[in-house]
């Protein structure tokens, strides 16, 4: 382990002087990739040190232990340091093994949220506007950017479906465990009898793809141009600028009529395809590869059912790793830390036990 951290320390310092030089700087492209490197290695490398640190401490504590010539009070001093080097040691020891856990190399990027009302008609739709806000609220919370990619809403306020791009440092590496089948519990609005229904909403999470990653033949799109349609009201596309683009090889459909710009409609539709074909193609190569660890947290499967909100009990459940917390109307205005921390902590918790 210290020689393979040993060598993302000299990996680090080679790269602090690759970014001070003229020629990598005047490349974006170069300059932003080895930014992106030196920001992932650098946690490492600041703990690295401090465990070197800690080791020296105790090491020197050890030998004025061991000096006979010294006296009583000052051995006695130095066994005390030498056990709190011993217990620090220890500690960031731990805490090297965490940061040296392979990363997903999608952590960092922009995603595409997918959410489509499942089981439970009209209140299903309503509850997907719900989620829709509670994203919202949550991308506000860390600064982040929210963009509607395409949406297909209803007559009382929810969505048959919405996509959306959420854009900032880390989205994906905090908003990744939230794919799969979300379930309500709840007396809809449209209830007279005040019975409590359970319906359903499924979230799927894209890491954004950028266009090196997944180029894209112009022979394999078919593009159509159409009218926009909606809810109804004057927010309603008067002109033909929505776009559908039919990935041939697939069939795979994307819609966007969010825009009334035809070409940034079929842009924004583009980035979806590409999002949606580049995650398709990393479920497969998952499901390739043989013996390759299934986490407890979840497969972002979207048929898995991960999550119940129960709002006459006011209580929030994730069924993959047994957190039930009563604090809804927080959660849906948006405060998800508390979940995404325990869930990226599960999973954690996975790999270093796959690891051992």
């Amino acid at each position: 382990m210290f020689e393979k951290l040993q060598g993302i320390e000299d990996k680090l310092e080679k790269i602090n002087s690759s970014l001070c030089d003229p020629e990598i700087v005047s490349n974006q492209e170069e300059y932003k990739k080895l930014m992106r490197e030196a920001k992932t290695l650098t946690p490492i490398v600041e703990k690295f040190r401090e465990y070197k640190k800690a080791n020296s401490d105790l090491t020197e504590a050890k030998e004025m232990l061991a000096d006979t010539s010294l006296d009583k009070e000052f051995r006695d001093m130095a066994g005390e340091e030498a056990a709190e080097a011993q217990k620090k040691t220890e500690e960031l020891k731990e805490e090297l093994k965490v940061l040296l856990l392979p990363k997903d190399p999608n952590d960092y990027k922009n995603v595409i949220v997918e959410i489509r009302g499942g089981a439970g008609g009209e209140e299903a739709a309503l509850f997907a506007g719900s989620l829709f806000r509670m994203y919202s609220m949550y991308a506000e919370r860390k600064g982040w950017k929210t963009e509607i990619m395409n949406e297909n809403p209803t007559e009382l306020g929810g969505y048959k479906e919405i996509s959306f791009m959420i854009e900032g440092e880390g989205a994906y590496s905090r908003l990744k465990f939230e794919s799969g089948v979300h379930r309500v519990q709840r007396v809809p609005e449209t209830e007279s009898q005040g019975r409590v229904h359970t319906s359903t909403v499924t979230v799927a999470v894209l890491p954004e793809a950028e266009e090196v990653e997944f180029t894209l033949d112009p022979a394999d799109l078919q593009i159509d141009v159409f009218r926009s349609s909606g809810a109804g009201g004057q927010k309603v596309n008067k002109t033909s600028s929505a776009i559908r683009v039919t990935y041939l090889p697939t069939g795979m459909v994307v819609e966007c009529q969010d825009e009334r710009s035809q070409y940034k409609n079929k842009d924004k539709a583009l980035k979806v395809l590409r999002s949606r074909l580049l995650d398709e193609k990393k479920a497969k190569q998952n499901a390739e590869i043989a013996g390759e660890r299934r986490s407890q947290v979840g497969t972002g499967d979207r048929s898995e059912r991960i999550r119940t909100y129960n709002f006459p009990q006011g209580r929030v459940s994730d069924h993959r790793i047994g957190l039930t917390l009563y604090k809804i109307e927080s959660i849906m205005n948006g405060d998800l830390d508390e979940i995404i921390d325990a869930l990226i902590t599960a999973d954690t918790a996975e790999k270093l036990k796959a690891e051992e």
